[in-house]
C-alpha cells in the first residue's frame, strides 16, 4: 500500500475504535504501535529501532520513562509520549518530553493520544523543546498537505534536516490555517472591523457592527463558493469549466442555500463534491436540472429539485466522508472517500441514477 493509503486505513480504524478505548495501554496497542510500525515503518519488536519505556535519568527525576524512543544508527531521534485516546492533549502531558529532549540527541518529540499527533522540535531555543507543535496530525480529519512531511519521518525516507528546515513554516502555516478557518466559521469583532474599515468610510458604530457582522459572514461564504468553482474549472478542464460557468449563471442559489437554515452549515467540500457529481450527471441531462439541498445529516444531489429523485448523498459531516448511492428500491450504500476525486470512481453509478429518473 502507498503511504497515504496506509494512513487512511489507520484513520478508519481509529474512527471505528476510539470510543471503545479508554486506557493509555489500550491506546498504545491499538493506535500508537500500528502508527510506528505501519505508517513510519519501524520494527516495534526490535529494541535497536524502537525502545519502549525509554529511561534516561534527568537531574532529581530518577526512573521516569518516555513511552517510546525511535533509534537510528544507535542515536535516539524521536521521543514519543502517549496518553489515553479519550483524553485531550495539553502541555502538562509533556513534562517528560521536555526533560528528555534536553538530555538526549533527539530533535523530534511527539505527544499523542493515538488520534491527534503533535510534533515538536527546538525552533525557539537549541536543545529545548518548543511549547507549541510545528505539526499537528488529526487522524479523524487528515490535512493532506501534511502527508509528505509525515512521510519524511518514516524509516525508509527519514530526512531530519528537511523536517527541521520545514518546521518553522509548517508551525505558522498550520496556526494560520486554523485561525482563518475559525474566522470563516465565526468572525471575530477584530475580523469584522478589519474588513469594514476597508469598504465603509463612516464611524464603526454598534449599528454598523451589527450590519457588517452579517455581511462579512455572507461574503465569506460566497467567496468559498466562488473558490470551489474556480478550482473545478482548473481540475475538470475547459469543456467542463464551460458547463460550470453556465451553472453558476443559471443557478445563483448555491450561495443563498448557505443561509437557508442557520443550523445547517454548507462546507467547501460539500460544494466541491456537489460540483463533481453535477459534472458527471450533466452527461445525461441538462445541468440546470441537477440541484442540491443541504440538511443536517447529509448533503443531497437531486434531479429536478425533487426529493424523490436523489442522485447521490454526500455524508461529509463526520470525521470520515462517504458518498451515498441509492438503488432502485431507494436502499442506500455508502462508499468511503479519502479524497473527493474518488467520486469519479462511481461515475457509472451516478449516471445510472440519473437515467433511472429521466
Amino acid at each position: 500500500m502507498e503511504f497515504a493509503d496506509r494512513l487512511a486505513a489507520l484513520a478508519t480504524k481509529v474512527e471505528n475504535q476510539a470510543s471503545a478505548i479508554g486506557t493509555e495501554e489500550a491506546t498504545k496497542n491499538a493506535f500508537v504501535m500500528p502508527f510506528i510500525s505501519t505508517i513510519l515503518g519501524y520494527d516495534v519488536f526490535d529494541p535497536l529501532e524502537v525502545v519502549p519505556e525509554f529511561t534516561a535519568d534527568v537531574g532529581t527525576k530518577k526512573g521516569e520513562k518516555v513511552d517510546y524512543a525511535i533509534v537510528r544508527n544507535g542515536e535516539v531521534q524521536i521521543l514519543i509520549e502517549c496518553k489515553a485516546s479519550l483524553g485531550k492533549l495539553s502541555l502538562e502531558h509533556a513534562s517528560q518530553l521536555y526533560r528528555y529532549f534536553a538530555v538526549t540527541n533527539a530533535r523530534l518529540a511527539v505527544l499523542t493520544n493515538g488520534v491527534v499527533w503533535q510534533f515538536y522540535t527546538d525552533l525557539d531555543a537549541p536543545n529545548r523543546m518548543d511549547s507549541k507543535p510545528f505539526l499537528v496530525l488529526d487522524l479523524l480529519d487528515i490535512d493532506e498537505t501534511l502527508i509528505p512531511e509525515i512521510q519524511k519521518l518514516s524509516r525508509d525516507t527519514f530526512d531530519l534536516e528537511s523536517i527541521i528546515n520545514a518546521a518553522e513554516e509548517l508551525k505558522y502555516l498550520g496556526a494560520l490555517k486554523r485561525e482563518i478557518a475559525a474566522q470563516f466559521k465565526e468572525p471575530s469583532d477584530e475580523w469584522i472591523k478589519f474588513f469594514t474599515a476597508r469598504v465603509y468610510e463612516g464611524a464603526f458604530t454598534q449599528k454598523v457592527r451589527a450590519q457588517f457582522t452579517s455581511l462579512v459572514g455572507k461574503a465569506s461564504k460566497q467567496f468559498l463558493t466562488e473558490s470551489v468553482n474556480d478550482r473545478l474549472k482548473s481540475a475538470l478542464g475547459a469543456a467542463t469549466a464551460q458547463v460550470d460557468s453556465e451553472t453558476v449563471t443559471s443557478e445563483p442559489v448555491v450561495a443563498e442555500d448557505l443561509d437557508r437554515d442557520t443550523e445547517i452549515e454548507t462546507t467547501l467540500e460539500e460544494l466541491e463534491g456537489y460540483q463533481i457529481v453535477k459534472a458527471i450527471a450533466c452527461g445525461e441531462v441538462k445541468p440546470q436540472r441537477i440541484t442540491q439541498r443541504d440538511a443536517k445529516s447529509y448533503f443531497a444531489v437531486l434531479l429536478d429539485d425533487n426529493n424523490r429523485k436523489p442522485i447521490a448523498r454526500l455524508h461529509f459531516n463526520g470525521k470520515l466522508k462517504y458518498l451515498g448511492l441509492l438503488d432502485e428500491a431507494k436502499v442506500e450504500t455508502r462508499h468511503p472517500l479519502t479524497t473527493l476525486d474518488e467520486i469519479y470512481e462511481h461515475a457509472d453509478a451516478i449516471r445510472v441514477a440519473v437515467q433511472r429518473y429521466s
